[in-house]
C-alpha cells in the first residue's frame, strides 16, 4: 500500500528504467545531487529546532513592549 512497497522485481525493473532513461554515465551524478539534496534536507530540519524555541519566546518579550496603537496621538 505504501509508496516504498516495493518487491525485488518491481525495483530491478525501477532500476533498468532508469538507466535507460539518464544512461550508465550521467547516474554518478544524478545520485551524488540527490545525496546532497537530502544531506541539506536533514541539516536544515536539525537547525530548524533551535529557531523555533527562539521564536516561542520571542511573543512574550514584545509583549511587554508597547504597542504603537496604544500611544497617544497628538
Amino acid at each position: 500500500m505504501g509508496f516504498l512497497n516495493l518487491g525485488g522485481w518491481e525495483w530491478v525493473i525501477l532500476l533498468v528504467i532508469v538507466l535507460i532513461i539518464f544512461g550508465g554515465s550521467r547516474l554518478p551524478g544524478l545520485f551524488k545531487a540527490l545525496g546532497q539534496g537530502v544531506k541539506e534536507f536533514r541539516d536544515a530540519s536539525k537547525d530548524e529546532n533551535p529557531d523555533a524555541k527562539m521564536e516561542a519566546e520571542k511573543p512574550a518579550a514584545s509583549a511587554e513592549e508597547p504597542r504603537s496603537s496604544d500611544k497617544p496621538t497628538a
